[in-house]
C-alpha cells in the first residue's frame, strides 16, 4: 500500500509540474530575434492578430501591417503566416514582416545572417541607386536593385517605405548594401509555387494584360505568374489584331489552355485563350446565313484556287476562282481581290458539318449575258475594243464581261478590210451586231462600214421609187387637166 501511495504522489507531482510549465513565463531558447517562423492565426483582435509561435508564448503582430492594398483584412483564424521575430521578451514575441525600429548592429547582422527583411525608407538620389535609412543606420540600394521591373526614374521612389534584403554588410555595418528585388524575386517565387498549385488546364481566370506583341498578349494571373493569349485565341475573327482587341493594363477574363515546362528551372509555360470563353460563331452560323443572300465581307487571304472571305468573326467562306467574274477570264485571285478589301459576295451553299460556305462574286455583281438581248439588237453599230487577234478572227470587247468575234470571213465585207488589219490590241473600232447566241454566250460582228454602204443602197432605192411614184401621179393628174379643158 505505502508504495502504490508514493507511485500516486509521484505522478501528482510530475503532472503539476507540467501544468507549471505550460503556464509559467518565458520563451523557448531556439527562437531569437530575426528568426522567421511560420504559425496559425489563434486570435484577431481590434489592432493587434495573435499567432501560434510553437512556444509557450503567442507571437503578436500589428493588424495594420497585414492589411492588403484596399486596406482590408482577408486572413481568418486558422490561416497561416509566415513573419520574422523583431522583440522578444519573457511576456511577449513580437512579430512583423520586416525588421524594424531602434535596430542596431546586432540585429543588422540577424537580419544579414538570416536574410530576413529590413524595413527601410528611401531618403534621397545617389550616383547609382538612392540612399535607404534602416535600423537607425544608412545603407545604399543599387538602382537594378530597387524594383523587379526597370527603373527608369530613381526619384520616383524617395519618400517611400519598403522592405529591404541586406546583401553586403561590412566594417561594423558602416556599408550596408541592400537589394528590394532579391526580396521582391524571393516572394514572387513563394507566391507563384503556391499559384501553381491550384493551376490547372480548363480553369478561368481574370488576369491583367502586361504586353501585347504582334503574335498575341501576355496576360498577368498571379505575382510572377504570366500566361500568353495567341492572337488565333483572342478572337474567333482571323482579321483582328492584338492591338484593337486589348490595350496594356486591361483587366481580361482568360482560359488555361495548356501547361508546359518552360525554359528556366520550376517555370511554366502558361497557354490561354480569351475566344474559347465566348460562344462559337458556327453554332448561329446555319440561322444567320442562307444560299442566295447578297452580303458584305473581308477578304482575309488569297490561295491559288480562290480567296477567303470573313462574313462575320469567326465565320469564313470561300470564293472559287472561277466564281471571281464574269467579265474576264481569271488566273489568279489577286487579278481580282487583295487582303483586307471589303466585297460584294452571294452565298451559293452552306455546310454547317462541314463549316463551309461557298460564296461568289460574280453572282453578287451579276451576269452581264442575262440581260443581253435588252442592251444589243441585229444589225446594230457599236464601239468596242480590240482584246485579241487570232487566225480566225478577232475578239473585241463590246462592255465588261461582254466579248464578240469578228469571224476572218466578214472582214473582206468591209469597205476598206486594211483598216481592220491594221488596228492593234486596244483600240477603239466600229462593229455591227450580226448574230446573239445567249444560250451559248455568242456574239458575232461584223464590220460597221459594210451596214453604212447596205443602208445608203437601201436609202437610195427607196427614194427612186418615191419619187417614180410621184412623177407618175404628177403626169396624170397634168393629163386628167388637158381633158377637161
Amino acid at each position: 500500500m505505502t508504495n502504490h501511495f508514493n507511485d500516486e504522489n509521484s505522478e501528482e507531482e510530475q503532472s503539476f509540474a507540467a501544468l507549471l510549465e505550460a503556464y509559467s513565463p518565458g520563451t523557448d531558447t531556439d527562437i531569437g530575434v530575426g528568426d522567421k517562423i511560420r504559425g496559425k492565426i489563434v486570435s484577431i483582435g481590434k489592432e493587434s492578430v495573435f499567432v501560434d509561435t510553437g512556444t509557450k508564448i503567442d507571437g503578436v503582430v500589428d493588424k495594420a501591417e497585414l492589411l492588403d492594398e484596399n486596406r482590408e483584412l482577408t486572413l481568418a483564424e486558422g490561416d497561416m503566416l509566415e513573419l520574422y521575430v523583431v522583440a522578444l521578451s519573457d511576456e511577449e514575441i513580437k512579430l512583423s514582416k520586416a525588421l524594424s525600429g531602434v535596430g542596431g548592429l546586432n540585429m543588422l547582422e540577424e537580419a544579414y545572417d538570416k536574410a530576413a527583411p529590413v524595413e527601410g525608407k528611401i531618403s534621397e538620389t545617389c550616383k547609382g541607386g538612392v540612399r535607404v535609412d534602416i535600423l537607425q543606420r544608412k545603407a545604399f540600394c543599387p538602382i537594378s536593385q530597387i524594383d523587379i521591373n526597370f527603373v527608369e526614374n530613381p526619384s520616383d521612389y524617395v519618400g517611400q517605405t519598403f522592405n529591404f534584403l541586406i546583401t553586403t554588410l561590412e566594417e561594423n555595418g558602416r556599408n550596408i548594401v541592400l537589394s528590394r528585388r532579391a526580396l521582391l524575386t524571393r516572394e514572387q517565387e513563394k507566391d507563384r509555387k503556391e499559384f501553381y498549385q491550384t493551376l490547372s488546364v480548363d480553369t478561368a481566370m481574370d488576369g491583367t494584360v502586361t504586353r501585347i506583341m504582334p503574335y498575341g498578349a501576355f496576360v498577368q494571373l498571379s505575382s510572377g505568374v504570366e500566361g500568353m493569349v495567341h492572337v488565333s485565341e483572342m478572337s474567333w475573327s482571323k482579321t483582328a489584331n492584338p492591338e484593337s482587341l486589348v490595350n496594356v493594363a486591361d483587366t481580361v477574363r482568360v482560359k488555361v489552355i495548356g501547361i508546359e515546362p518552360g525554359q528556366k528551372p520550376g517555370l511554366l509555360k502558361i497557354s490561354l485563350s480569351m475566344k474559347q470563353l465566348t460562344e462559337d460563331p458556327w453554332n448561329s452560323a446555319g440561322e444567320q446565313f442562307h444560299e442566295g443572300d447578297k452580303i458584305q465581307g473581308s477578304v482575309t487571304r488569297c490561295a491559288n484556287f480562290g480567296a477567303f472571305v470573313e462574313l462575320a468573326p469567326g465565320i469564313e467562306g470561300l470564293v472559287h476562282i472561277s466564281e471571281m467574274s464574269y467579265k474576264k477570264r481569271v488566273l489568279k485571285p489577286e487579278d481580282i481581290v487583295t487582303a483586307g478589301e471589303t466585297v460584294s459576295v452571294m452565298i451559293k451553299e452552306v455546310d454547317l458539318e462541314k463549316r463551309r460556305i461557298s460564296l461568289s462574286i460574280r453572282d453578287a455583281e451579276g451576269d452581264p449575258w442575262v440581260s443581253i438581248t435588252e442592251k444589243y439588237t441585229i444589225g446594230q453599230t457599236v464601239e468596242g475594243i480590240l482584246e485579241k487577234k487570232e487566225k480566225f478572227g478577232y475578239f473585241i470587247n463590246l462592255e465588261p464581261g461582254i466579248t464578240g468575234l469578228l469571224p476572218k470571213s466578214n472582214l473582206n465585207k468591209a469597205a476598206k478590210p486594211a483598216e481592220f488589219e491594221k488596228l492593234k490590241e486596244g483600240d477603239a473600232t466600229a462593229i455591227m451586231i450580226e448574230v446573239i447566241n445567249p444560250e451559248e454566250r455568242k456574239i458575232t460582228l461584223t464590220p460597221a462600214d459594210t451596214a453604212d454602204e447596205q443602208n445608203w443602197q437601201s436609202f437610195s432605192d427607196a427614194s427612186a421609187s418615191s419619187l417614180g411614184a410621184l412623177g407618175e401621179k404628177l403626169q396624170l393628174a397634168m393629163e386628167k387637166k388637158k381633158s377637161t379643158r
